[in-house]
């Protein structure tokens, strides 16, 4: 019988001991291998799609009481999986700053911003933190989680993610390969919110690729090589034009509500 993962274990131990057997007999010289090749390196791997890892986390569904000890096995597949069971809510911004620490590769920072991090209340914080760190991949994490926000956050101002074009800015000249391609990816992501944003990360795309130096011109020529796409313009407008219906919706729900609430209460009241 396959060895599975119950849903509500009364001794997490327990649990955790089940994921690493679960992960430990998917693995694969194949998948290690493929890994390898994209750069995807760790000290212990048991080679393990991402699939299959978010399969196990489905399973499992959240589980807080996971995610210490199963980052603290220091297995590359464990560790992603914290991204699929962790409770955004209940995350530390002391946890976050410990597991960004640990990051070792582009694959394990990405997937931790892109699918626990950007829904943390300490996100917006955590970027403005680390984006001026000098660890290659706490760096990194800065500029995906601005990139996870941007695609996720419905909610967030457009001011936000302006302000935060400084730190693109400032970050565009690092050389690291992993670095200026986190840059362009939040750039780039910002760019797509809406027109406003678009034109903003146009016109900061334009000035880096007219920089002296080789990284920001890398990112700057990424960026607008991106956001001048046909099919990009086309997404932004039409974001542009369903905030705007949205927008006009609440506006005219507004006073129907302080209507309501004005309105004479018709309940018969009681003589005394």
């Amino acid at each position: 019988m396959a060895q599975t993962v119950s849903a509500a274990p009364a001794d997490p131990a327990t649990d955790v001991a089940a994921a690493l057997a679960w992960l430990k007999k998917r693995g694969s010289k194949a998948t290690r291998e493929g890994m390898a090749r994209y750069a995807i390196v760790a000290p212990q791997v048991f080679g393990v799609s991402v699939n299959e890892i978010r399969r196990l986390g489905k399973t499992i569904g959240t589980r807080q009481d996971l995610a210490e000890p199963l980052w603290a096995s220091g297995w590359y597949e464990a560790r992603m999986l914290v991204g699929f069971v962790a409770d955004p809510a209940r995350v530390t911004p002391a946890q976050m700053d410990r597991w960004a620490r640990d990051f070792d590769n582009w694959a394990i920072c990405d997937a931790l911003t892109f699918h626990l991090f950007d829904r943390s209340p300490h996100a917006w914080k955590k970027v403005d933190a680390w984006a001026v760190k000098d660890a290659e991949f706490v760096k990194r994490a800065a500029f995906a989680l601005l990139a996870a926000l941007a695609l996720h956050d419905k909610v967030a101002a457009d001011q936000a993610f302006l302000d935060r074009l400084l730190l693109i800015e400032a970050a565009a000249s690092d050389p690291r390969n992993f670095v200026k391609k986190g840059v362009s990816w939040a750039l780039r992501s910002v760019g797509t919110r809406n027109v406003a944003l678009h034109a903003a990360a146009t016109s900061l795309a334009a000035r880096l690729a007219s920089s002296t130096l080789a990284p920001a011109r890398w990112v700057g020529k990424d960026a607008l090589r991106d956001l001048g796409r046909p099919l990009v313009a086309a997404r932004v407008a039409k974001k542009t034009a369903a905030a705007s219906t949205r927008a006009a919706r609440a506006a005219r729900a507004q006073p129907a509500r302080a209507a309501v609430s004005d309105r004479p209460s018709r309940r018969r009241t009681t003589r005394s």
